[in-house]
């Protein structure tokens, strides 16, 4: 039995004893080698020639000698068997060692293996571990969970009979919604139906048309208007939720069809009201509907810059006196007098004060419709949308007479100031500005008494460029929205109406997801697991779950904030990235719901952090999105790659290729759903489509030929959790200013200063997806269409003109490289000649140049950090 000696770790070597013992033989075996050639030598000497021409002597042989001979003969013999016999032995050894050498190889080849799956055990049980514990909370969150109760609206004005006219409030033109409208026909789950009447079937068309165009007498008009409401089929005895609409449809009109007439419970809007007939936070007050525009609306409106034009005031107009004041609130002699300062005043400041304000109180043509006491505008259209382009400030003054609390001459020169982008300065603050419920006009439009006539041309001159420019961005944007079209401004007032009775928006609707598989379905192939790119545990591999949708369905503040941050104020979207985050102590006292804080709460360093997502928010998965034409191979090693990768919900892959994938192609099994979507054409804008199968807020956009490890895809993830609102990724770029030909250019060099991130490698909410693809113009995607380029630009531009916020460059990466890779277009000189031209052709659709440079980018918080020898690093390569 072989000696068995026990190692240091107490593990039995037995090849350690067989190591020692060849030694031991070798050592032997080499004393008999030097013994039998020292022999060898000596016989030889004995046997050789007499040198230096001498002979040797030899003494005559005796019996003994001869005996002497024979017996050195025997013993040579003996010694070349012996040597023979040790050759044939060292051979046996060697060959013996070698095997021992394999056997000592193997086993530490299979001590390698085993201590690599003890290590990916180990991986895998504290994964387990954490999933469970993940499980458990998840559990106990489900216990804690609760309904709300709901029931039907209470019925206030719905009497048993529904065409029964009600008793109105104490006073008519005091209406409020709570008193004039039948909530229990709105439901917040309703929807918001509105009815349209039909103008031939509910409506007498040939009596109303006529009415409109050429007007009747008072008492006529009253009676006309008031037959015309009451033959509606639904007017209930006194028009319980009814909105009646006066657009005013040409500049030259100013008809108040409603004037005098009994409206009952009716919703009235239109541009024109006088204060004893408009029911504030009832009524509504819109703009004149004469927008003419032929193509886009951006094609229309000047830019933005420069912020300071050639005049910094302007107004051209005419006073019309005489005026006729209603219940004797003031007298001709009073208005005059205010209204001959203010005249006086203005003429006297472009004088004697500024030379580029520009005051003209002379037309010779006027636009006809202007009431007594009102500044009248001059007929010369291009005259006057000239005068506008070239004005930092629009002077408009509001009406002489006190009574009018809106009139379509006022709302006109209001239109236009908006549309030119000349900030509307208003003197007078008795008018009633188009949806002031729902727009704060304080971010677009300076308003100010006319008792402060001598001091606002002090206060206009305190402006900096800054708030200028914002003001004047401001005013576009609400024009864009809620001006420039008749399903804007009818939009906009049905919206208003809504937010009123607490109904959220209709929910927006995401793109189908049509998969290139029959029944969805593909072949799934497990490959050997990739060599570890490095052995951090960077979270729990948790089942996949979706984001919480519509949470914020009836939360009021939202309703209101919508309208004038810069979006889509007419959709419901299942989530956005400005939802408000929890004071830090709720989620331990009470409202702990979904959270996963850092060791419980009391913190760590990179054991703790991986094993809790953290952060301000409840936990959350991430989608990636990858868009893929005509490279299988790249693409299936790019999933391949993916396997293990903790927070993942799914991979969706944008199949733009015209042809589907190969029947023999052989999808990985990365432990998450891999979908693969059928597209309708070739296009680069297919990579922002909104699709249904993305249930996520957060998206990673990344190309199939960029190589990311885990751990940087999990570190931007976690940035990209404190920065919702923003593209935080990797590859960073700027737009630089070309000098020569005053325009922009697309640079992609290596900067310590950057504006974009390129959504080859980046992470953006789902919210922008939206945005790009039904709100952002359509110009812009064709654009990306005719280029078969920029869409990640267009991106860039999107966010931050929503934001007015950089990008967040994370970790030094700048580019990606792919080796087995074929041609890419970023290579070719012409993409980059294509990217110039798109910057220089998003910035005249915004109007202005939405990017914003950045100097810092982000990494690992304890990155270059020495830590204590029983702490790690957050992420250990970053």
């Amino acid at each position: 039995m072989p000696d068995i000696r026990i190692s240091p770790r107490g593990v039995a070597c037995p090849w350690l004893s067989w190591i020692r013992w060849s030694r031991l033989i070798g050592l032997f075996l080499l004393c008999l080698f030097m013994v039998a050639v020292i022999s060898h030598i000596y016989l030889t000497d004995i046997n050789s020639d007499p040198t230096d021409g001498q002979k040797l002597r030899i003494p005559l042989q005796t019996d003994e000698d001869e005996t002497q001979i024979k017996k050195l003969n025997l013993e040579i013999r003996s010694l070349r068997k012996i040597k023979a016999s040790v050759n044939n032995e060292l051979r046996d050894m060697e060959s013996k060692r070698q095997k021992l050498q394999v056997q000592i190889s193997n086993y530490q080849k299979q001590i390698d293996i085993l201590s690599a799956q003890i290590e990916t055990s180990e991986k895998e049980i504290k994964s387990t571990q954490l999933t469970l514990e993940q499980l458990k909370l998840e559990k106990s969150e489900m216990d804690k969970q609760y309904l709300p109760i709901l029931k039907a609206p209470i019925k206030i004005l719905m009497g048993d009979n529904s065409n029964v006219k009600l008793p109105m409030p104490i006073n008519g033109q005091h209406c409020k919604m709570h008193s004039c409208f039948d909530f229990s026909r709105c439901s917040v789950f309703s929807g918001f139906p509105v009815y349209f009447y039909d103008s031939e079937k509910d409506l007498n068309v040939g009596e109303l048309v006529p009415f409109v165009k050429n007007g009747i007498d008072e008492y006529s008009e009253k009676t006309f208007t008031e037959l015309m409401i009451r033959k509606l089929p639904f007017w209930h005895g006194d028009g319980r939720n009814h909105i009646l609409i006066n657009l005013m449809r040409d500049e030259n009109a100013d008809i108040d069809i409603f004037g005098g007439a009994d409206t009952g419970r009716a919703i009235i809007v239109q541009s024109p009201f006088v204060k004893t007939i408009f029911r504030s936070e009832f009524d509504i007050v819109i703009p004149p509907n004469i927008g003419k525009v032929s193509g886009d609306v951006w094609e229309e409106l000047p830019p933005i810059s420069p912020i300071r034009r050639k005049y910094f005031l302007s107004f051209k107009g005419s006073f019309k006196g005489n005026v006729q004041f209603q219940n004797g609130e003031q007298s001709d002699e009073q208005i005059s007098n205010v209204e001959n300062s203010v005249i006086s005043f203005l003429k006297n400041i472009q004088l004697k004060l500024d030379p580029e304000i520009f005051i003209e109180f002379s037309c010779d043509t006027i636009i006809p419709g202007a009431i007594n006491g009102e500044y009248s505008m001059c007929q010369n259209d291009e005259s006057r949308y000239e005068l506008l382009k070239q004005s930092t400030f629009a002077l408009i003054i509001s009406p002489a007479n006190e009574s009018y609390v809106s009139t379509n001459i006022f709302q006109l020169r209001f239109y236009e100031a908006l549309k030119y982008g000349a900030i509307p300065v208003i003197l007078g603050d008795h008018v009633i500005l188009p949806y002031m419920e729902i727009l704060d006009w304080k971010k677009a439009t300076v308003i100010l008494p006319k008792a402060r006539l001598t001091e606002f041309h002090f206060i206009l001159r305190t402006f900096t460029d800054t708030a200028m420019a914002t003001m004047r961005r401001t005013g576009r944007y609400y024009f864009e929205t809620y001006f420039s079209s008749t399903r804007s401004i009818l939009d906009t007032a049905l919206a208003l109406i809504r937010t009123r009775l607490n109904i959220p928006p209709a929910p927006m609707v995401d793109m189908k997801s049509p998969s290139v598989f029959e029944n969805n379905s593909y072949e799934v192939f497990k490959y050997e697991e990739l060599n570890p790119e490095n052995d951090e545990t960077l979270g729990p591999l948790e089942a996949v779950f979706p984001s919480v949708k519509f949470s914020n369905n009836f939360t009021q503040n939202v309703f209101y904030h919508k309208f004038t941050q810069t979006g889509d104020p007419f959709r419901n979207y299942p989530f956005t990235p400005f939802e408000h985050v929890l004071p830090s102590e709720s989620k331990f006292i009470g409202s702990g719901y979904g959270f996963r804080p850092i060791g419980k709460g009391e913190g760590g360093a990179g054991k703790e952090f991986s094993e809790a997502l953290g952060g301000n928010l409840p936990r959350e998965q991430f989608t990636l999105v990858m868009l893929t034409y005509e490279r299988s191979n790249v693409l299936i090693t790019a999933l391949q790659r993916l396997k293990g990768l903790p927070f993942l919900n799914k991979a969706v892959v944008v199949w733009n290729n015209p042809a589907p994938p190969t029947p023999d192609l052989k999808w990985p099994d990365i432990g998450v759903p891999i979908h693969v979507i059928k597209t309708t054409k070739n296009s680069l804008n297919n990579r922002f489509l909104p699709y249904d199968v993305i249930e996520t807020e957060a998206i990673l956009s990344i190309d199939d030929d960029a190589h990311l490890r885990h751990d940087e895809i999990v570190f931007g993830f976690r940035v990209w959790r404190e920065e919702r609102d923003r593209i935080v990724g990797f590859p960073g770029r700027f737009h630089a200013w070309d000098v020569k030909n005053n325009a922009w250019l697309y640079n992609s060099n290596y900067s310590c200063e950057l504006s974009m991130v390129l959504t080859g490698a980046a992470f953006f909410h789902k919210y922008y997806a939206y945005m790009y693809s039904h709100v952002m113009a359509a110009a812009i995607r064709d654009k990306v269409d005719e280029y078969v380029n920029c869409e990640d630009i267009a991106m860039n531009f999107l966010v931050s003109h929503i934001t007015r916020k950089p990008p967040v460059k994370v970790t030094s990466r700048w580019t990606f490289r792919c080796p087995g890779c074929p041609q890419t277009l970023s290579n070719d000189r012409s993409h980059f000649e294509e990217r110039h031209k798109c910057i220089n052709f998003f910035v005249k659709v915004y109007g202005y140049m939405p990017l914003l440079y950045t100097q810092y980018r982000v990494d690992s918080v304890l990155f270059k950090t020495r830590l204590p020898h029983d702490k790690q690093k957050c992420f250990k390569f970053i």
